[in-house]
């Protein structure tokens, strides 16, 4: 379980890392060149100390990198203007661990116990209490639920790449290679540049911009482009992939999910944002499902003392 909080760490600097770079290039922009950067970071790694594109995994992350870091992302992208971005990050994580667990319940066969359910319950009901949109915004009904129906399109990017994932690692055990978390987010991300350089494409010829860059942009925003690139494809998912090959996801994401969460805490910090009381209410509520998460595979021979002298 420590590479799930690895992993939610650097996912909460990755998105205060996007928005800046954002805000400077343009979204399309700095998602592509953060995602080349990465791509170009764990080649590195996984050519010199890893093992490269070898594997019978490769096929599995090479599709968990299409659908959870393009096809995933695009509907992220296509909630956010729509529903915002606490709403559609709510959907996305909280949605996410269930249905990730129910794939691999009927795919792969994974089974988690009561106890598992019961924290990552507490997990998802903290992040929505601290998550969940205030009181008086407004939208259009059909934009609300178009919004709705592109996040829930994201939680299942996410979902479906999470437990490819996990069925990647599988196949390259079955093959004799024990894939470590560099390599395997290396063969993924493969898959999501190359469905970030067809999304780029498509939007620049649909929506072309306005003015290119300049160069004075670059300059301010590239930093934000490698902190992004470091913490999120590269470190994070990284972390994630490690926590995937040895976790199921269903416990793994909802760990994930409590990542904007850590987002608020670290923009207090870095931008001197003020979070509300409910999301100090939320976050404490899904730091101590966390822990008991981590805590209950250990401790499950004490429910199960319980469970026998109480005859249930």
């Amino acid at each position: 379980m420590f590479a799930s909080f690895l992993t939610t760490i650097f996912f909460s600097l990755s998105v205060i890392f996007a928005a800046r770079s954002a805000r400077v290039l343009g979204g399309p922009t700095a998602n592509l060149a953060r995602i080349s950067v990465a791509t170009v970071l764990l080649g590195l790694w996984a050519h010199s100390f890893g093992q490269g594109l070898h594997g019978g995994g490769l096929p599995w992350f090479f599709v968990s990198g299409i659908i959870g870091f393009g096809l995933g992302d695009m509907a992220l992208f296509g909630a956010l203007p729509r529903i915002g971005p606490r709403l559609a990050i709510l959907i996305t994580q909280c949605l996410a661990a269930p249905l990730a667990a129910l794939m691999e319940w009927l795919w792969l066969g994974t089974s988690m116990r009561p106890v598992d359910l019961a924290c990552a319950a507490v997990v998802l009901a903290g992040v929505a209490v601290a998550l969940a949109p205030d009181r008086g915004w407004q939208v259009t009904a059909r934009t609300f639920w178009i919004g709705v129906l592109f996040g829930i399109g994201s939680a299942l990017g996410q979902a479906s790449g999470a437990v490819l994932s996990r069925k990647a690692n599988e196949a390259a055990a079955l093959t004799g290679y024990a894939i470590d978390g560099g390599t395997a987010a290396y063969q993924r991300v493969i898959g999501g540049l190359l469905m970030t350089i067809i999304g780029f494409l498509i939007i620049r010829r649909t929506h072309p911009p306005e003015e290119p860059p300049a160069v004075d942009r670059w300059e301010r925003g590239s930093g934000f482009v490698i902190g992004n690139a470091l913490a999120g494809p590269t470190l994070g998912v990284g972390c994630y992939q490690w926590a995937l090959r040895n976790t199921p996801s269903g416990l793994v994401l909802p760990i994930v999910a409590t990542s904007p969460l850590v987002t608020i805490i670290l923009s207090f910090f870095i931008d001197r944002t003020r979070p509300s009381r409910r999301a100090v209410i939320g976050g404490l509520l899904a730091v101590a499902g966390a822990i008991a998460l981590k805590d209950a595979q250990s401790n499950w021979w004490l429910f199960s003392g319980i469970r026998k002298m109480l005859n249930i």
